[in-house]
């Protein structure tokens, strides 16, 4: 009997507890932006019953109010009642942030901006796929559109009875070539005590897992879990202890690509551990959508207060229709790669920019944002570059 090649991701919702605190660490991030768009930013949140925590260190020219900041996004998640676990009106908050250090400070800022360093050293990773319109892995695709639509229909009252903490795994078939099916869907809901597990069960398959493989144009007849403890009432921050950074495999690939350890939430763009990845990606996307190879995976690497990488990588797989080389060498010579300029081309400091809508249901493959890293606008030239 053949051996069947299986893969699967997961998502979470914005009211999952990791979540909450990535999300209270962007608001930060952007209203600080707002104020400075030269503010340094490194801002962590812890969140448990009835208990927020903010740390971190924050340098800027002005203050800004992070109590509010952080019960205000409690509010538009739907934790307003302590009942829940957590509320926003009812909760403690502690503040404990000071201010970036003289030594990392020195490091990045240049008078020339675009010759700004690194804000610390790391590896950071890119990648992209053909094998779906928004050239990302399919599990993490369809696990990211199943929460963020059970959530939607939650918000506006489509979803009886549910709460706002969910979590959704998917497990892709890709025995045959070519022909990926959906082996399972599992989902987890937060939900009153009003409704029946069958009750439950039967509205998800049927409004939420169902609708969402449709439209992706897969299969209907995959095997599927809900709630598979049999109750979920007590979720968030009082079911599970929430931090800041805690879900870098739902941020990015699915597990599908490699990760190079840094979280996203709560940093500025100087720290290339977000924006390096989002040029990473960008990279990646612009060669698969030049036809150059079906996925790709680029590596980058900085030493802090350095501006250019010490290094790009780059891994096509076997799917290359030339030599890695010759792409790798058009990569070098068509993107900029240097901190100062991806704040710039992306607009990574402008104040309309919102971090805080990436860092829930994935920062790449977004349909439903415009996200400067997801543009194709290189791939013409990469093509022409590469092929003549």
């Amino acid at each position: 009997m053949k051996q069947r090649k299986l893969f699967t991701s997961e998502s979470v919702s914005e009211g999952h507890p990791d979540k909450v605190c990535d999300q209270i660490a962007d608001a930060i991030l952007d209203e600080c932006l707002r104020i400075d768009p030269k503010a340094h930013v490194a801002c962590e949140v812890f969140a448990t019953k009835e208990y927020v925590l903010i740390g971190g260190e924050i340098t800027m020219d002005g203050n800004a109010d992070y109590e509010t900041i952080a019960r205000d996004v409690l509010r538009q998640i739907g934790y307003v009642d302590a009942s829940l676990g957590i509320g926003a009106d009812s909760c403690q908050i502690d503040v404990r942030v000071n201010t970036q250090s003289h030594d990392i400070a020195q490091g990045v800022d240049r008078g020339d901006p675009l010759e700004q360093g690194a804000g610390d050293q790391g590896i950071m990773f890119g990648y992209a796929t053909d094998e779906s319109s928004g050239y990302m892995p399919l599990a993490i695709g369809i696990a990211h559109k199943l929460v963020r639509l059970a959530s939607t229909m939650r918000k506006e009252g489509k979803f009886p009875h549910a709460r706002p903490d969910m979590k959704s795994q998917v497990t892709i078939d890709y025995t045959e070539p070519g022909h990926p099916r959906i082996q399972t869907v599992l989902m987890s809901v937060q939900h009153d005590e009003e409704i029946t597990l069958d009750e439950l069960r039967a509205f998800i398959h049927e409004n939420i897992m169902v609708p969402v493989a449709r439209s992706f144009g897969l299969n209907e007849d995959f095997e599927y879990l809900v709630n598979p403890t049999g109750r979920f009432v007590l979720g968030g921050p009082a079911g599970d202890t929430g931090l800041t950074g805690r879900k870098l495999i739902v941020d990015t690939y699915g597990g599908y690509s490699r990760h190079g350890g840094g979280a996203f939430s709560g940093k500025d763009p100087s720290k290339v551990d977000r924006s390096a990845s989002y040029y990473a990606r960008y990279i990646a996307k612009n060669i698969v959508a030049a036809g150059l190879a079906k996925r790709a995976e680029i590596q980058l690497s900085y030493a802090i207060g350095v501006a250019k990488p010490i290094s790009i990588c780059l891994d096509c797989f076997g799917t290359s229709i030339v030599p890695e080389e010759q792409i790798l060498e058009a990569v070098q010579e068509i993107f900029d790669a240097r901190p100062g300029a991806i704040i710039s081309s992306f607009g990574l400091t402008h104040p309309s920019f919102s971090y805080r809508s990436t860092c829930v249901y994935g920062c790449f493959g977004r349909p439903d944002l415009d996200l400067p890293w997801e543009r194709l606008d290189k791939a013409e030239a990469l093509r022409k570059r590469v092929l003549g």
